[in-house]
């Protein structure tokens, strides 16, 4: 194996080699360094299970999880050790996938290794193309025709506006969570792929959501829901109330989402000139043996009826992706479900795997009376850095300590500063719809050092920016 810029051959480089090379050179300098070689080599893929799981008894379902916690952000893998058959059903405005166009082709063999679901956006396609390259490398595939490994997988959208950072997953992460497989065992809320997830930005909610999941057995028939909630839509429950939103005042007793449609702004939208930041992706998993028009089906069909849990659903803001997969290990006999009954028992799991992606979030409810004076707060004025793309400003406007957020806009945050409330000697919060939080470490010498935002599950850390 030859090194970037050498040959084999020891004879002397002629003309068009050496421009050759001092071109390649040049664009090497020129190119950023991407990837683990920007730092995130450095991070340590987390494998554990933090929070809730679904349950159940399904050997050919196997399901790994991992996240970097400094994002956060993560990925779900699906590995079905005898393969699948598989179709999917792509609509909403800006879709991330991989491998879906052979997904459409009709093929009804079982030739699907892997689905993946991974935050990141499309940098986070990588880790859905480096389970292909996991599986050959540990000798399971070939370059035969009939025996090279097969993923498939989308992308959600969790950078701005719900998180500081800009790490992805890549291709360590994914490995990761494939060496982490285990059978029937699938992390609820904010884990996996949905580890930094959104839901309700459209009436400016800004809820956390993550991944959820759902099974049902009926006979030999087993069908599972599994989906990542990223929408711009509400999550809305089987009464038709929003389940969890960050509520304007201003909406008074409103609990209907149908109620917070009606009273939507109905003046005109600013069109996306591209990818947008909400994405739900989903997979439904059966034993029936089914045809690829059957999976197509019940891959469409599940895929409308989430329009009852997520309200709207598949708008031009959104990206959304399900796969239907087939283990075709219960033969089509008496005992089977048809179609439509599949499709529905599909369609109301799914359901209940969106309200289960909604995790716990912790009451705020600080004390009032803390009083810090201007020389307890010098102590934290200064630049803290939560990214490359993102810097906060702690400063003291007319004897209050505020914050701004420098390069992007997150929750209460953005760039013209905010008043903060203090609530111990070191934390404080913004008295706003999202009642964002930040805490300070302290050096030695008794200045701050390092800043939090948001302490607990959705943490984000950042260090003193040098002067």
């Amino acid at each position: 194996m030859t090194a970037l810029g050498q040959t084999r051959s020891s004879s002397k480089p002629g003309p068009r080699r050496r421009l050759w090379k001092g071109v390649l050179a040049s664009t090497l300098m020129a190119v950023p360094v991407c990837g683990a070689l920007a730092g995130q080599d450095q991070l340590v893929a987390d494998t554990s299970v933090q929070g809730p799981s679904l349950t159940f008894d399904w050997p050919a379902v196997q399901i790994g999880i991992a996240s970097y916690e400094e994002g956060p952000t993560g990925v779900t893998v699906f590995r079905f050790p005898k393969r699948v058959s598989a179709a999917v059903d792509v609509r909403g405005g800006s879709p991330g996938t991989v491998n879906t166009d052979m997904l459409r082709l009709g093929y009804d063999g079982q030739f699907m290794d892997a689905i993946v679901l991974s935050g990141g956006s499309t940098p986070g396609e990588e880790a859905i193309t480096s389970i292909m390259g996991a599986l050959m490398d540990a000798g399971t595939h070939s370059g035969a025709w009939d025996a090279l490994p097969t993923s498939a997988g989308a992308i959600i959208y969790d950078y701005r506006d719900h998180r500081l950072s800009d790490i992805y997953p890549d291709k360590r992460l994914a490995l990761a969570a494939l060496n982490a497989v285990r059978p029937g065992a699938f992390p609820l809320g904010a884990q996996g792929a949905g580890r930094a997830a959104s839901q309700g930005s459209l009436f400016d909610c800004a809820a956390h959501s993550g991944q959820g999941g759902a099974f049902r057995q009926i006979g030999e028939i087993k069908v599972a829901a599994f989906t990542v909630v990223n929408a711009l839509g509400v999550v809305t429950d089987r009464n038709g109330r929003i389940v969890r939103c960050h509520r304007d005042p201003a909406w008074g007793d409103v609990t209907m989402t149908s109620d917070l449609l009606a009273r939507f702004p109905t003046h005109a939208q600013g069109a996306s000139n591209g990818p947008t930041n909400h994405t739900t992706i989903s997979l439904v998993v059966t034993n029936e043996r089914m045809s690829f028009a059957s999976l197509q089906r019940l891959a469409v069909q599940t895929h409308s009826s989430m329009g009852r849990g997520l309200q709207p659903f598949s708008t031009s803001e959104d990206g959304d992706t399900l796969f239907a997969v087939s283990t075709q290990e219960v033969a089509a006999n008496e005992t089977a479900l048809p179609l439509e009954s599949l499709n529905i028992v599909a369609g109301e799991a799914m359901w209940d795997a969106i309200l289960s992606s909604v995790p716990d979030e912790p009451g705020f409810n600080p004390q009032p009376g803390i009083a810090l004076g201007p020389d307890d707060l010098k102590a934290f004025v200064g630049r803290y850095r939560f990214g490359p793309n993102a810097v906060v400003d702690f400063s003291i406007v007319d004897g209050r300590p505020a914050l701004r957020l420098i390069g992007q806009t997150y929750l209460d945050l953005g760039p013209k500063p905010v008043a903060l409330t203090p609530f111990s000697a070191s934390e404080f919060y913004v008295e706003g719809r999202y009642r964002t939080r930040i805490s300070f470490t302290m050096g030695p010498d008794g200045v701050a050092n390092a800043a939090t935002i948001n302490p607990g599950r959705w943490a984000m850390h950042g260090a003193r920016a040098s002067d």
